[in-house]
C-alpha cells in the first residue's frame, strides 16, 4: 500500500512538472517569464487561478476549453502532463529502488536526471512545434551535465580522465558555437545538437547515445512511412521535392530517454 502511494507521488510530481513544461515551451521562445509571471490563457489572456492549473485534472473537468473565454485549449498539453507523469514513473521504476536501503548516491544520480530530463521534455517540445533547438535551454542542459560530470569524478575518481575528455570537447564545442553566432548573429541547429549529442553521452554513456541514434532513424522512418500512408498530400510533396523537415533534436531526445529507461529496467 505505501508503495503505491509512492509510485501515485512519483506520478504526480511527473505531471506537475509536465504542467510546467507546457508553459516552458510555449513562453520561452516568446521571451516570456516563465518564474514569475501568473499563468494566462494564450487566447484571451485572462489569468488562471489555482484550480484551472490542476495537471491533467483541470483540463478534463472544463471539457479541454479556457473558463474565461470558452477557447478549445490544445490537447497537446494534456499529452504532455500525462507523459511526463508516465516518463518520471518509469524511470523510478527502472531504478529498482529498495526502499528498506537508500543510499545518497541513489538520491543525488536520481535528482540528477530528472533536472536533465526536464531540460530534455523543454527541448523537445520547443524542436517540435518550431524547429528549433532553444539556446537557453541548451546552456541549462550544458551546465547539469558538466556539474554531474563533476560530481561522477569527485565520487567515482578512477573515471576522472574520461570526463576530462567530454569536458574538453564540451569547451571546444562552445566555442567554435560562440564564434558562429557572433559571424551570423544567429544559433547554428547542427552546432546545437553536437551540443545536445555531448549532453547525452554525458549522462547516458556513449553506448547507449549510439543506441539512441539507431533508435531515432528506426522511429523517424516508421513515423514518415505512417505519415505518407495517412496524408496524401504530404506525400506527394515529398515526392515531388524530395524534402523533409525533421526536428532532429525531438527525435533524438524521444529516443534517448526511452532507451534510458529501458536500459535501466534491463540491466539493473
Amino acid at each position: 500500500m505505501e508503495i503505491g502511494i509512492i509510485y501515485g507521488l512519483v506520478f504526480i510530481i511527473g505531471t506537475l512538472f509536465g504542467s510546467f513544461f507546457t508553459l516552458a515551451v510555449y513562453r520561452i521562445p516568446e521571451g516570456l517569464d516563465i518564474l514569475h509571471e501568473h499563468s494566462f490563457c494564450p487566447n484571451c489572456g485572462g489569468k488562471l487561478k489555482a484550480r484551472d492549473l490542476i495537471p491533467v485534472l483541470s483540463y478534463i473537468v472544463l471539457g479541454g476549453k479556457c473558463r474565461y473565454c470558452g477557447k478549445k485549449i490544445r490537447i497537446r498539453y494534456l499529452i504532455l502532463e500525462i507523459l511526463s507523469g508516465i516518463v518520471f514513473l518509469l524511470f523510478f521504476l527502472s531504478l529498482k529502488f529498495d526502499f528498506t536501503y537508500i543510499t545518497k548516491y541513489q538520491v543525488i544520480n536520481f535528482i540528477f536526471f530528472i533536472l536533465y530530463f526536464a531540460g530534455l521534455f523543454i527541448i523537445a517540445g520547443i524542436d517540435k512545434e518550431r524547429k528549433t533547438i532553444q539556446k537557453e535551454v541548451l546552456v541549462y542542459e550544458m551546465i547539469v551535465s558538466i556539474l554531474f560530470m563533476v560530481y561522477v569524478c569527485i565520487s567515482r575518481a578512477k573515471v576522472i580522465y574520461t570526463y576530462i575528455i567530454y569536458l574538453a570537447f564540451f569547451a571546444i564545442v562552445l566555442l567554435i558555437d560562440i564564434l558562429i553566432i557572433r559571424k551570423n548573429l544567429k544559433s547554428n541547429y547542427t552546432m546545437s545538437m553536437i551540443e545536445l549529442a555531448l549532453c547525452m553521452i554525458a549522462f547516458s554513456g556513449t553506448e547507449r547515445f549510439y543506441y539512441s541514434v539507431a533508435f531515432c532513424f528506426i522511429y523517424i522512418a516508421l513515423e514518415r512511412i505512417i505519415l505518407m500512408i495517412k496524408d496524401k498530400e504530404k506525400r506527394k510533396s515529398i515526392i515531388n521535392t524530395g524534402k523533409i523537415e525533421l526536428p532532429m533534436g525531438y527525435y533524438l531526445i524521444i529516443s534517448n530517454i526511452f532507451l534510458n529507461i529501458l536500459c535501466n529496467f534491463l540491466l539493473n
